[in-house]
Parts: C-alpha cells; structure tokens; sequence
C-alpha cells in the first residue's frame, strides 16, 4: 500500500486494555499529603483523588469511542510519520476545507461539540452560506497518530505536513485554525502556503523563538528533558492524570478524564510531550530573528475570558494582516468544549469576513 494512501480508520480499543487500565487505577500508592500542601504546590492530592474516582466509577470510554466512530476517520502517512485524522464533508457544495488544530494535552475530541454546527449549519440553525468540510488531525506523536519514530516534529514541520495533508484530500483553497499548539501550527501553515490559506484563525498569540516555551513551569520541563518524564507517564495513569490535569483548567471531568485515557491508551503520553522540545529546537525561520516574518494571510483572533491573553503588539509584529480580534468574558482555554456557541460564532464571521475581503 503506497505511503500516500488514505486508509478508513475506526477506534477499537480492546477490553483487556480497559481491564489493564481499571487494575492500575485500583492499586494506585498514593503519595503523603503535607499540611499546607493544598495550594501553590502544584496539583491537589484530593482533586486527582476525586477525578480517579470519577475514572473508575463513572466515566465510560464506550460512550466517547462511540461518538468518535460516527465520523469518518482515515490514517495515512506523512514524512514517515503516522497520521490519523477526522474528515467530515459538509452538506453545502460550497463549504471551505478548514484544518482543526488541538494543543497539549489534548486530542481530536476538543473539537467534538463544533463539528456539527461548522460543517451542517443549516440543520443547526445557522445560515448555510458559510459552511466547512472539517479536516480535525491527531498531532504527529498524539494518540492515533502515534509515537512519532524520530524528533524533529516541531510546528514548522507539522505545518507543512498538514499542507501535504490538505492536497492529498484534493484542497487546493482552505482555512487554518487552532487552540493552544494549533495556534502554533496554524499561522505556519499559513507561512508555508499562503497562495492557498484564505485565512487563519487562533484562540492566542504566543511569543515565537527558541526559550520562549520555558514561561510555563511544566513547558521548561518538556522542552528540556520530555524523555526522563515520559516513563512514568506512560507507566502510570494515575501520574499521567495529575500531571496533564494541571493543564486543563475548567474543563469538565469527563472531557479531562477523555484526553487522558485517549493518551493513556494509545501510548503516546511520552511522545506527545515533545512537541515542547522540537519548538524549543527547530532552527529560526530566517536569519537571527525570534519573530518569524509577517503572516501575509488574514489573521484572526477569539480571547476567551479564563484564557491566558495575548499581546496585540506582539501579534501586530508577527503578523501583517489582522482582520478581527475578539474578546469574550466567558469560556477558557478549551473554548470548543467550554463555549461551543461563541467559537462557532467566532470562526463564521472571521471567514466570512475572509471571503468579502477576497481571500
């Protein structure tokens, strides 16, 4: 089978996994708790007790496989590396292709609750006129994509991977978009083929160059050593549900605990930590520079009110054109899962506004 071949996909995860993980969650060695440990100290020994709980008692993987197998799931392979993928045509003929990019510790579910009011507006109430054919990745070393076999996949590489994507389903004029490392990702697709990005639209703004991704105190450990942690995270599930929790503020219990056994399950909790490594490593985009050249495609931006916010002025810098920047004072980080309705809303006006202004 060529390497470019596009194969159906459909998650099957086996009961002995299941059982595997529900054994380990029973013999979990918890740590000692210190008095006054509760706050400042990282994550809260009884707020992972509560969510392990909730893993072993309530949640149902069944449900979330599920809802995943209800759309059309392809892998195929891209610069010798595995790529698994969401593609789901909309029912308008003139629906524009939109690549979905989620971050860490995320996964392809992040985009579940606006899939269906992007690519079938119409039976959502919304004017059909702007309409997507959603093209949703797995990250290169995430989940179904799998352990990517080399480093070296950092935004950049991904970017031109997701374009080699977009042309293997027969794109030639799409948009880009992304939360968290698809904001990353999404204006470097951009860069790498502005004759056929229409625009691009991101949930922040990040400082770009090597060092920059050492601000958070979990993003200098992936950056520096993402291999001495990967074991424990992919040895215990338990570790891995404290350490990726502290990164999913405000989100419900079950779409956390979603995140985490897609990454528990698939093996790949060791690999997805090195995106952090491979930004902090790959070469500037042009000359001693720490600010990749302007974005020369239409840029937009959705501020959500939990979020981290981004800098207008660096944003401004790094790129040329900023057609809409939007602050919201509700939903968080993970926007397509906290306030479906404001993304969805977000995404049509700026591409529609993308297509009035000829891109």
């Amino acid at each position: 089978m060529p390497a470019e071949a596009l194969v159906p996909f459909r998650i099957t995860v086996p009961d002995r996994e299941l059982a595997d993980l529900r054994q380990r969650l029973d013999r979990i060695r918890w740590p000692a708790q210190p008095r006054g440990g509760e706050r400042g100290y990282g994550v809260s020994g009884e707020f992972v007790r509560q969510l392990v709980e909730h893993w072993r008692e309530r949640y149902d993987w069944r449900e979330w496989e599920a809802r995943l197998n209800t759309y059309p799931q392809f892998v195929t392979t891209i610069d010798g590396t595995g790529v698994h993928f969401l593609h789901i045509r909309s029912p308008e003929p003139d629906a524009l292709p939109l690549v979905l990019g989620h971050g860490w510790p995320g996964s392809v579910t992040e985009y579940l609750d606006v899939i269906g009011p992007l690519s079938d507006p119409r039976g959502h109430g919304l004017d059909p006129a702007v309409a997507f054919d959603l093209v949703i990745p797995s990250l290169p070393g995430f989940a179904w994509s799998g352990p990517t076999p080399e480093v070296g996949w950092g935004p950049r590489r991904i970017a031109r991977s997701w374009v080699v994507l977009m042309h293997r389903l027969g794109y030639r004029r799409y948009g880009a978009a992304g939360n968290d490392w698809g904001s990353f990702i999404a204006p470097e697709i951009g860069r790498a083929a502005p004759e056929d990005v229409v625009g691009v639209h991101v949930t922040q703004v990040f400082p770009a160059g090597p060092g920059e991704i050492h601000a958070a105190p979990y993003g200098h450990v992936h950056a520096e050593i993402p291999q001495t942690l990967a074991p424990a995270l992919t040895d215990s599930p338990v570790g891995l549900l404290a350490w990726n929790s502290q990164c999913m503020p405000g989100l419900d219990p079950d779409a956390l605990l979603t995140h985490v056994t897609i990454h528990w399950l698939t093996g790949t909790a060791g690999s997805a930590l090195r995106i952090y490594a491979e930004e902090d490593r790959q070469q500037p985009p042009s000359g001693p520079t720490t600010i990749p050249p302007g974005l020369d495609v239409p840029l937009g931006v959705a501020q959500f009110a939990a979020d981290w916010p981004s800098d207008r002025a660096l944003a401004e810098r790094a790129h040329a054109r900023i057609l809409s920047w939007n602050v919201y004072d509700r939903g968080g980080h993970y926007a397509a899962r906290q306030v479906p309705d404001l993304l969805v809303a977000d995404i049509r006006q700026f591409f529609a506004r993308c297509s009035v202004s000829g891109r």
